[in-house]
Protein backbone atom coordinates (compact mmCIF):
# COMPACT_ATOMS: atom_id res chain seq x y z
CA UNK A 1 0.00 0.00 0.00
CA UNK A 2 1.38 3.31 -0.67
CA UNK A 3 2.02 6.18 1.92
CA UNK A 4 2.14 9.77 2.27
CA UNK A 5 5.73 10.90 0.90
CA UNK A 6 5.56 13.76 3.21
CA UNK A 7 4.14 14.82 6.56
CA UNK A 8 1.55 16.69 6.66
CA UNK A 9 0.35 18.86 9.36
CA UNK A 10 -3.64 17.17 9.91
CA UNK A 11 -2.65 14.61 7.91
CA UNK A 12 -4.56 12.01 9.74
CA UNK A 13 -2.26 9.27 10.22
CA UNK A 14 -3.56 8.32 14.20
CA UNK A 15 -7.01 8.51 12.88
CA UNK A 16 -6.81 6.87 9.26
CA UNK A 17 -7.65 3.28 10.15
CA UNK A 18 -10.71 4.23 11.53
CA UNK A 19 -11.76 6.87 8.49
CA UNK A 20 -10.73 4.65 6.23
CA UNK A 21 -12.87 1.63 7.86
CA UNK A 22 -15.62 3.85 7.65
CA UNK A 23 -15.12 4.99 3.64
CA UNK A 24 -14.49 1.22 2.45
CA UNK A 25 -17.85 0.11 4.26
CA UNK A 26 -19.97 2.83 1.99
CA UNK A 27 -21.57 0.23 -0.40
CA UNK A 28 -23.16 2.48 -2.62
CA UNK A 29 -20.31 4.81 -4.17
CA UNK A 30 -18.44 4.61 -7.39
CA UNK A 31 -16.59 7.66 -6.92
CA UNK A 32 -14.82 8.69 -4.44
CA UNK A 33 -13.23 12.46 -4.11
CA UNK A 34 -11.32 14.60 -1.79
CA UNK A 35 -11.54 18.27 -2.08
CA UNK A 36 -8.47 19.01 0.65
CA UNK A 37 -6.37 15.99 -0.17
CA UNK A 38 -3.48 17.11 1.67
CA UNK A 39 -0.36 14.51 1.44
CA UNK A 40 -3.30 11.85 0.34
CA UNK A 41 -3.45 10.40 4.16
CA UNK A 42 -6.75 8.99 3.66
CA UNK A 43 -6.89 8.81 -0.10
CA UNK A 44 -3.88 6.58 0.10
CA UNK A 45 -4.45 4.26 3.24
CA UNK A 46 -8.05 2.86 1.64
CA UNK A 47 -8.44 -0.84 0.68
CA UNK A 48 -11.14 0.10 -1.47
CA UNK A 49 -10.38 1.81 -4.77
CA UNK A 50 -13.67 3.45 -6.46
CA UNK A 51 -13.87 3.06 -10.13
CA UNK A 52 -13.12 6.97 -10.25
CA UNK A 53 -10.91 9.03 -7.83
CA UNK A 54 -11.15 12.30 -7.95
CA UNK A 55 -8.28 14.46 -5.70
CA UNK A 56 -8.32 18.12 -4.99
CA UNK A 57 -6.36 20.87 -3.74
CA UNK A 58 -6.10 24.72 -3.81
CA UNK A 59 -2.51 24.44 -2.57
CA UNK A 60 -0.75 25.06 -6.29
CA UNK A 61 2.33 23.28 -4.63
CA UNK A 62 0.42 19.70 -3.56
CA UNK A 63 -1.42 19.64 -7.01
CA UNK A 64 1.93 20.29 -9.06
CA UNK A 65 3.70 17.48 -7.21
CA UNK A 66 1.10 14.57 -7.55
CA UNK A 67 0.40 15.91 -11.59
CA UNK A 68 4.54 15.46 -11.75
CA UNK A 69 4.41 11.89 -9.88
CA UNK A 70 1.46 10.95 -12.32
CA UNK A 71 2.79 12.17 -15.65
CA UNK A 72 6.90 12.83 -15.09
CA UNK A 73 7.92 10.19 -12.37
CA UNK A 74 11.57 9.11 -14.14
CA UNK A 75 12.30 12.50 -14.71
CA UNK A 76 11.48 13.63 -11.29
CA UNK A 77 13.00 10.72 -9.70
CA UNK A 78 16.33 11.38 -11.19
CA UNK A 79 16.40 14.84 -10.77
CA UNK A 80 16.03 14.19 -6.97
CA UNK A 81 18.95 11.96 -7.24
CA UNK A 82 21.06 14.80 -6.62
CA UNK A 83 19.50 16.33 -3.28
CA UNK A 84 21.00 15.84 -0.16
CA UNK A 85 19.83 16.83 3.50
CA UNK A 86 21.04 20.41 4.16
CA UNK A 87 19.65 23.44 6.22
CA UNK A 88 21.46 25.83 3.90
CA UNK A 89 19.69 24.17 0.95
CA UNK A 90 16.48 24.23 2.99
CA UNK A 91 16.92 27.64 3.69
CA UNK A 92 17.82 28.53 -0.08
CA UNK A 93 14.62 26.66 -1.43
CA UNK A 94 12.68 28.68 1.12
CA UNK A 95 13.54 32.08 -0.21
CA UNK A 96 13.00 31.02 -3.63
CA UNK A 97 9.51 31.99 -5.95
CA UNK A 98 8.04 28.73 -6.81
CA UNK A 99 6.19 30.48 -9.62
CA UNK A 100 8.73 30.68 -11.88
CA UNK A 101 10.57 27.39 -11.72
CA UNK A 102 9.52 24.69 -13.96
CA UNK A 103 6.85 22.00 -12.78
CA UNK A 104 9.31 19.36 -12.13
CA UNK A 105 11.84 21.58 -9.80
CA UNK A 106 9.44 23.56 -7.94
CA UNK A 107 7.55 19.85 -7.18
CA UNK A 108 11.10 18.96 -6.19
CA UNK A 109 11.75 22.29 -3.64
CA UNK A 110 7.71 21.59 -2.44
CA UNK A 111 8.60 18.09 -1.29
CA UNK A 112 12.23 18.39 0.10
CA UNK A 113 10.94 21.70 2.04
CA UNK A 114 7.96 19.41 3.36
CA UNK A 115 9.78 16.52 4.25
CA UNK A 116 12.72 18.31 6.34
CA UNK A 117 10.26 20.72 7.75
CA UNK A 118 9.56 20.63 11.53
CA UNK A 119 6.59 18.84 12.05
CA UNK A 120 5.56 18.60 8.41
CA UNK A 121 4.53 22.49 8.94
CA UNK A 122 4.06 24.78 5.48
CA UNK A 123 6.85 27.20 5.16
CA UNK A 124 8.16 25.36 8.87
CA UNK A 125 11.57 25.55 10.21
CA UNK A 126 14.61 22.98 9.40
CA UNK A 127 13.78 19.69 11.47
CA UNK A 128 16.38 17.49 12.37
CA UNK A 129 15.84 13.51 13.62
CA UNK A 130 17.79 11.41 16.21
CA UNK A 131 17.93 7.63 15.97
CA UNK A 132 17.45 7.45 11.98
CA UNK A 133 18.29 8.86 8.79
CA UNK A 134 17.28 11.69 7.32
CA UNK A 135 13.71 12.15 5.96
CA UNK A 136 14.78 13.18 2.61
CA UNK A 137 16.94 9.89 2.09
CA UNK A 138 16.78 9.34 -1.82
CA UNK A 139 17.20 5.27 -0.73
CA UNK A 140 13.92 5.33 0.89
CA UNK A 141 12.49 7.77 -0.39
CA UNK A 142 12.85 6.25 -4.25
CA UNK A 143 10.80 3.19 -3.88
CA UNK A 144 7.46 5.10 -1.93
CA UNK A 145 7.85 7.64 -5.25
CA UNK A 146 7.61 4.52 -7.67
CA UNK A 147 4.79 3.01 -5.60
CA UNK A 148 2.91 6.02 -5.42
CA UNK A 149 3.29 6.89 -9.31
CA UNK A 150 1.72 3.00 -9.79
CA UNK A 151 -1.06 4.19 -7.78
CA UNK A 152 -2.21 8.13 -9.41
CA UNK A 153 -2.89 5.85 -12.41
CA UNK A 154 -6.31 7.21 -13.60
CA UNK A 155 -6.76 9.10 -10.64
CA UNK A 156 -8.08 12.89 -11.60
CA UNK A 157 -5.83 15.80 -10.01
CA UNK A 158 -7.17 19.05 -9.94
CA UNK A 159 -6.89 22.38 -8.05
CA UNK A 160 -9.92 24.39 -7.55
CA UNK A 161 -11.41 25.79 -4.48
CA UNK A 162 -13.19 23.26 -2.25
CA UNK A 163 -17.34 24.50 -3.19
CA UNK A 164 -16.26 24.56 -6.99
CA UNK A 165 -14.91 21.31 -6.92
CA UNK A 166 -17.74 19.52 -4.88
CA UNK A 167 -20.02 21.26 -7.27
CA UNK A 168 -18.21 19.64 -9.96
CA UNK A 169 -18.21 16.51 -9.26
CA UNK A 170 -21.49 16.19 -7.13
CA UNK A 171 -23.52 12.86 -8.04
CA UNK A 172 -25.41 10.48 -6.28
CA UNK A 173 -22.78 7.94 -6.47
CA UNK A 174 -20.07 10.11 -5.07
CA UNK A 175 -18.83 9.57 -1.87
CA UNK A 176 -16.72 13.07 -0.59
CA UNK A 177 -14.29 13.32 2.35
CA UNK A 178 -13.56 16.71 3.74
CA UNK A 179 -10.30 17.15 5.46
CA UNK A 180 -10.50 20.77 6.09
CA UNK A 181 -7.98 23.25 8.23
CA UNK A 182 -9.31 22.87 11.99
CA UNK A 183 -11.29 25.71 13.16
CA UNK A 184 -8.94 28.23 14.70
CA UNK A 185 -6.25 27.08 12.63
CA UNK A 186 -6.94 28.14 9.32
CA UNK A 187 -4.06 29.88 7.53
CA UNK A 188 -1.44 26.66 8.85
CA UNK A 189 -1.71 25.59 5.49
CA UNK A 190 -1.08 28.94 3.72
CA UNK A 191 -2.04 32.42 3.70
CA UNK A 192 -5.47 33.19 1.82
CA UNK A 193 -6.28 29.34 1.43
CA UNK A 194 -9.06 28.98 3.76
CA UNK A 195 -11.41 31.61 5.81
CA UNK A 196 -13.18 30.81 8.81
CA UNK A 197 -16.54 32.08 7.23
CA UNK A 198 -16.32 29.52 4.82
CA UNK A 199 -17.38 26.74 7.42
CA UNK A 200 -20.75 28.07 7.14
CA UNK A 201 -20.73 27.72 3.88
CA UNK A 202 -19.40 24.20 3.91
CA UNK A 203 -22.06 23.57 5.93
CA UNK A 204 -25.15 25.08 3.57
CA UNK A 205 -23.22 23.45 0.74
CA UNK A 206 -22.91 19.90 2.21
CA UNK A 207 -26.47 20.25 3.15
CA UNK A 208 -27.37 20.23 -0.73
CA UNK A 209 -25.38 18.00 -2.11
CA UNK A 210 -26.63 14.38 -3.64
CA UNK A 211 -23.75 12.35 -2.56
CA UNK A 212 -22.40 11.32 0.82
CA UNK A 213 -19.88 12.59 3.24
CA UNK A 214 -17.13 12.46 5.85
CA UNK A 215 -15.63 15.66 7.31
CA UNK A 216 -13.29 15.36 10.00
CA UNK A 217 -12.61 18.19 12.24
CA UNK A 218 -11.61 19.73 15.24
CA UNK A 219 -14.09 19.35 18.71
CA UNK A 220 -15.31 23.05 19.06
CA UNK A 221 -18.38 24.35 20.21
CA UNK A 222 -18.67 26.51 17.13
CA UNK A 223 -17.90 23.51 14.93
CA UNK A 224 -20.68 21.81 16.62
CA UNK A 225 -23.31 24.68 16.43
CA UNK A 226 -22.07 24.96 12.47
CA UNK A 227 -23.03 21.50 11.40
CA UNK A 228 -25.97 20.40 13.82
CA UNK A 229 -27.42 19.16 10.83
CA UNK A 230 -25.67 16.38 10.36
CA UNK A 231 -24.68 12.93 12.31
CA UNK A 232 -21.99 14.52 14.53
CA UNK A 233 -19.68 11.48 16.04
CA UNK A 234 -17.00 12.14 18.59
CA UNK A 235 -13.80 10.72 18.68
CA UNK A 236 -10.76 10.74 20.26
CA UNK A 237 -7.17 10.93 18.68
CA UNK A 238 -3.24 12.08 19.74
CA UNK A 239 -0.83 14.33 18.44
CA UNK A 240 2.76 13.72 18.81
CA UNK A 241 3.87 16.83 16.81
CA UNK A 242 6.20 18.70 18.90
CA UNK A 243 6.29 16.69 21.68
CA UNK A 244 10.07 15.23 22.43
CA UNK A 245 8.20 12.60 24.87
CA UNK A 246 6.72 11.01 21.55
CA UNK A 247 3.81 10.29 23.50
CA UNK A 248 0.29 11.20 22.11
CA UNK A 249 -1.66 14.47 23.40
CA UNK A 250 -5.02 13.50 23.89
CA UNK A 251 -7.05 15.63 21.42
CA UNK A 252 -10.77 15.12 20.47
CA UNK A 253 -12.10 15.40 17.23
CA UNK A 254 -15.52 14.82 15.28
CA UNK A 255 -16.86 12.67 12.22
CA UNK A 256 -19.39 14.37 10.80
CA UNK A 257 -21.82 12.97 8.21
CA UNK A 258 -25.18 13.22 6.21
CA UNK A 259 -25.16 9.38 6.98
CA UNK A 260 -25.20 7.61 10.12
CA UNK A 261 -21.56 6.49 11.39
CA UNK A 262 -20.76 3.25 13.41
CA UNK A 263 -17.33 3.69 15.10
CA UNK A 264 -15.86 0.51 16.05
Amino acid sequence: MPQPIAPWMGGKRLLAKRICKLIDADPNHTTYAEPFVGMGGIFLRRKHRAKAEFINDYNKDVQNLFLILSEHYEAFADYLKWKIPSQAEFERLKLMDASLMTDIQRAARFLYLQRLSFGGKVNGNFGVNFGRTSRFDINTLAPMLETLHRRLSGVTIMNMDWADFITRIDRPSVLFYLDPPYFGHENDYGKDLFYRDQFEKMANQLAQIQGRFILSLNDKPEVRKIFSAFEITPITTSYSAGNKSGQGKKAAELLISNNEIEIT
